[in-house]
């Protein structure tokens, strides 16, 4: 089975080459989630030289004032024996270091890409990988010095701009933090104890390292500190003899600085019955252990952020849509799909089941009947107007039995005046399948994707509903003159019988221009008007229903499949030209869910073999 912390370092890796570290997010992300090691310390109390004794290496920037001016997120990896030393950058991928003090270089140039060559600090980490068969699996965060006063090219905010990068690391209850306090310095004015207690006052993330032991005062010692007595944490404090400035210009190497200190605890008498848990190779396996156990306790946790985040990325990229395909064929699959959807929507609306279509109906049963009933046919079928119409109808001999003419002409010009409902119930069809139209875009996520499609498709459909209604309102026209070119013979047969029955044949001709007798023809013109318009009111709504509806619903695209399969690849290209945010976004979620499928299936394979 891996090793956890190597597991651990290797999700960190990925986090941060995916920027996935959460620095500017409020939500708590994987890299959040994994337990580290933070190093905290005031200036010059040693922590240079601890992390340089567990890595075995002198690697490290060194100097007055504040030598570490962004953090260092140190991942260590423990290699096959035998297997040669190396170090890499994340920011320099696949260039590897065997040469240490070229290491140290490159973390000073770095930093003063970020910086300049000032003494400025920055946030923004380095992230560094040393693998070794002489070291244990370990991730460090070194991070700037603790200060209390600005030096000079330092902003008058340097000593609280560091305690709050130092705080946003070991603030998080993932963090395991290493207090580095110097030994002949009064422990109550420790920079890395004080602040740690602010975040873990019962000192439960805390191991207290003691530096410096070899450099108190004569008659003075460590011991009360060591065995908890003077600050109690709940790890035992680890003292660690460094090696001295001049050791570091005479160049002593590690495995020496390393052998002195275990015979500087193993001789001194006041240290010789702790020397089996001092010194850094002692505080090297101690942090490794402790951090595995932390891993191993934090599983169920980590399990569940990456399943809730694997299923938030997974929506997420669904929202966007698919990437688009390089072949035209693909291409134009795509643009096929995404209209079918649309076509979907558009009809979902027409069938009820999203909103809209029902303006449809109320088109009908509403609209339509109310302008009919605004029609005022008593206007048209006033005594003058009937009078002026018969007589005018008659021409130079007037009727013998009945003003057929005039009833035509009456009826005729009646009539006509329901093609501006019908013309006007077409127009709001028409209106209402446009809006849905709309409505059936922005509920397609795939036309949001790709802009110069939505907007072809959106031509088309509104192309296509215009020739619909050009077609409809012909036809339901011709549904009015119909009405008025051809009248129905058995309504008006009534009408000699009505005459037999209560006429007088012996009226004169003349007589029947008179006021009642008009009256009776108005009446008789407005009872067949309104039987028309009765049925008109009901094959009005066919007619567009059948034009317009049922056409929308089945065929709104198709000349618009028809033309797409004319063009060429670079114009299907064209139309799918995505915003290049949503391009960058989709690319970014696909790596950070990639990642954490795989952060999935090892940490899983870890938890089942607990």
């Amino acid at each position: 089975m891996e090793n956890l912390i190597s597991l651990v370092n290797k999700i960190q890796r990925a986090c941060t080459a995916l920027g996935d570290h959460g620095e500017a997010s409020a939500l708590p992300t994987l890299w959040d989630s994994l337990p580290a090691i933070a190093v905290v310390g005031g200036q010059s109390s040693g922590k240079s030289s601890v992390l340089e004794s567990i890595v075995g290496k002198d690697f490290l920037p060194r100097g007055s004032g504040i030598v570490t001016r962004r953090p260092l997120v140190l991942q260590l990896h423990k290699s096959d024996e035998g297997s040669r030393e190396y170090a890499e950058f994340l920011h320099l991928q696949r260039k590897r270091f065997t040469d240490f003090s070229a290491v140290r270089k490159e973390i000073q140039d770095e930093t003063d890409r970020e910086t300049g060559q000032t003494k400025q600090i920055s946030s923004v980490p380095i992230h560094l990988s040393i693998y070794s068969p002489n070291v244990v699996n370990l991730t460090l965060v070194d991070l700037p010095g603790l200060t209390k006063v600005a030096v000079e090219g330092q902003p008058d905010t340097i000593v609280q701009d560091i305690e709050n990068m130092v705080r946003s690391y070991i603030e998080k209850p993932n963090c395991i933090i290493l207090a580095i306090s110097p030994a002949n310095q009064d422990l109550a004015t420790s920079d890395a104890i004080k602040i740690s207690r602010e975040v873990d006052p019962a000192g439960e993330r805390t191991i207290g390292v003691l530096t410096k032991i070899d450099l108190m005062d004569k008659g003075t010692d460590a011991v009360d500190i060591l065995e908890g007595k003077s600050y109690r944490l709940k790890f035992p404090w680890i003292g660690v003899v460094n090696r001295s400035q001049a050791d570091i210009n005479k160049n002593v190497d590690m495995i020496a600085a390393r052998r002195r200190e275990r015979e500087y605890f193993a001789s001194t008498p006041e240290y010789k019955h702790l020397a089996q848990r001092m010194g850094s190779e002692h505080l090297a396996k101690v942090l490794s252990k402790h951090l595995e156990t932390v891993i191993k306790s934090r599983i169920p946790g980590i399990q569940s952020l990456i399943n809730k985040t694997v299923a938030e990325l997974e929506t997420e990229l669904s929202r966007l849509g698919k990437p688009i395909a390089a072949d035209a064929g693909g291409k134009l699959y795509t643009i096929m799909e995404i209209c079918r959807l649309f076509d979907q929507n558009y009809r979902e609306h027409l069938d009820g089941v999203r909103s809209g279509g029902d303006k449809v109906y109320n088109v009908f049963d509403n609209q339509l009947p109310a302008a009919l009933q605004r029609l005022q046919f008593d206007k048209q079928l006033s005594m003058e107007n009937i009078r002026k119409l018969i007589t005018e109808a008659d021409g130079y001999q007037p009727h013998l039995i009945a003003p057929e003419q005039g009833y035509r002409r009456l009826i005729e010009s009646t009539l006509v005046t329901i093609r501006g409902p019908a013309e006007a119930s077409v127009d709001a069809i028409h209106s209402i399948l446009k809006d849905l139209v709309h409505k059936a875009m922005n509920e397609t996520p795939e036309l949001k994707q790709y802009p110069a499609l939505r907007t072809e498709v959106g031509n088309a459909a509104m192309e296509s509903l215009e020739r619909m209604r050009e077609q409809s309102k012909k036809a339901t026209l011709q549904l009015v003159d119909m009405e008025c070119c051809y009248l129905t013979v058995d309504f008006f047969r009534k009408l000699p019988q009505e005459v037999d029955k209560g006429g007088n044949p012996s009226q004169s001709i003349f007589d029947r221009y008179n006021e009642a007798y008009l009256r009776r023809i108005g009446t008789t013109v407005l009872s067949y008007v309104n039987a028309v318009c009765a049925g008109l009111r009901h094959s009005i709504p066919k007619s567009i229903v059948y034009c317009q509806v049922r056409e929308a619903r089945r065929s709104l695209l198709d000349f618009y499949y028809t033309e797409l399969g004319k063009l060429e690849q670079n114009r299907l290209s064209g139309l799918l030209n995505e915003d290049p945010a949503i391009m960058e976004r989709r690319s970014a979620l696909a790596k950070r869910l990639e990642l954490y499928r795989s952060a999935q299936a090892e940490i899983d394979t870890v938890a089942w073999a607990k």
